[in-house]
């Protein structure tokens, strides 16, 4: 599941840059500290040539010289804190700050990837794929509720679609406020054009912003991502693969839409079911009925869903025809104000 060569290298750039970052930051630091307060300049010195010197005294012999090193030094560095503290500096003033402190700005725990590269990983991804532009429109902020009426009443509920959007939009909050405590997983269901695409895109949002992994896909890519990874031996869809399956939450958007077979049918089973195995959670949304799921997929993933996801299902308008009909009265009334 390697990155290709060129994206590998970018992120590593980016740790690069923020270890330069941080090395500047605190070069400026011990600028401003020896400007102020000359003695921590030999305080520094005297460390410095303490441990030399007990590293030479060690190799001659003496036991001693560790444990007389650590306990000279401690003496050392607490007059160190106290020169900062008094004046006015903070105790770690002279400490490198890092983004990441399980890693320090190298990606790398030991041999292994820090979860900041993961990160770092799926930012890239959603960078190239210009994801994060749909998401600066598309969030919490731009939610409207305007756009559902109190006068659509859902046949099969009797509420109105502004309440249900009510409903479905607390749901979508706390299934985000809630996010790394409480394994939920979300399922979006209803008519077109109500809203199911951009409340993922709210809760995606929250959550990139939080630090966790994010990975979106319409129902037709991340079928496609599997085709390619089991037939063509892709190396981007082998890289997307085992993200599919290990990222926070994973975003499935118009499930039904792609052409259904058997091989489409069974990976979705499997990443569903894997996903829930590892605790995973999942969004998905379509405009299939529920019935229509037990027919085009199977009654396993049926089960598998309405046994371990909140059920939404969202009625209304469709918000593009009436976001059209808005527009081109707004244009209306303009052109007629112009020529009054």
């Amino acid at each position: 599941m390697a990155l290709k060569n060129s994206q590998y290298d970018t992120i590593m750039r980016e740790y690069e840059q923020k270890q330069l970052h941080s090395q500047d930051v605190l070069n400026a630091h011990y600028q401003r500290v020896y400007d102020c307060i000359p003695e921590i300049r030999d305080l520094e010195n005297a460390i410095s040539h303490l441990s030399v010197q007990k590293a030479r005294n060690l190799l001659e012999g003496d036991e001693t010289a560790l444990s007389s090193l650590k306990e000279e030094i401690s003496m050392l560095r607490q007059k160190k804190s106290a020169l900062l503290s008094s004046y006015g500096f903070p105790e770690d003033y002279l400490e490198p700050s890092y983004e990441c402190t399980d890693c320090k700005d190298t990606g790398y725990i030991g041999s292994q990837k820090c979860h900041c590269f993961k990160k770092a990983t799926i930012d890239l991804l959603y960078t190239q794929s210009n994801l994060k532009e749909i998401l600066a429109k598309e969030n919490f902020n731009t939610f409207s509720l305007a756009y559902y009426s109190e006068n659509h009443i859902d046949p099969k509920t009797g509420r109105s679609s502004l309440s249900i959007m009510r409903d479905a939009l607390a749901v979508s909050k706390e299934f985000v406020r809630t996010f790394g405590q409480e394994f939920r997983n979300l399922f979006l269901y209803g008519d077109t054009g109500v809203g199911k695409t951009f409340l993922s895109n709210c809760i995606a949002k929250e959550l990139i912003d939080s630090a966790y992994s994010v990975i979106y896909f319409t129902a037709f890519e991340l079928f496609d991502i599997f085709a390619k990874s089991r037939f063509d031996k892709d190396t981007l869809a082998d890289t997307m693969y085992g993200y599919i399956f290990d990222c926070d939450l994973l975003i499935i958007d118009d499930l039904g839409t792609e052409l259904t077979n058997s091989f489409i049918a069974s990976q979705l089973f499997l990443c569903l079911n894997e996903r829930l195995l590892k605790k995973r959670s999942t969004i998905i949304s379509t405009n299939l009925s529920l019935e229509s799921i037990v027919e085009i997929y199977s009654e396993r993933i049926f089960s598998r869903i309405t046994s371990n996801y909140t059920m939404l299902r969202l009625t209304g308008d469709d918000i593009r025809i009436k976001k059209k009909l808005m527009n081109m009265e707004e244009q209306t009334c303009y052109i007629e104000k112009n020529e009054i």
